[in-house]
């Protein structure tokens, strides 16, 4: 049923988040691999009043598709 999956993946996505911010990485074998990247800060550009800004430095989640997953496609 729709509520069944839904409720898996919500389960799939916390445990996902859960084991980036403990480990900062979490590997998904035969899909691929999430892991934390740090931006640094940076200029930028208002793109409404071209005006200059700060941006601060940040953390993203990166994904790098298994080479597996890949050749599926």
């Amino acid at each position: 049923t729709k509520k069944a999956v839904s409720a898996i993946i919500d389960e799939t996505f916390t445990a996902i988040a859960k084991g980036i911010k403990k480990v900062g990485r979490f590997s998904f074998p035969g899909f691929g691999t999430f892991t934390v990247k740090s931006r640094a800060a940076r200029k930028g550009r208002n793109p409404q009043t071209g005006e200059p800004i700060k941006i601060k430095a940040s953390k993203s989640v990166k994904f790098k598709a298994a080479p597996v997953f890949k050749k599926g496609l």
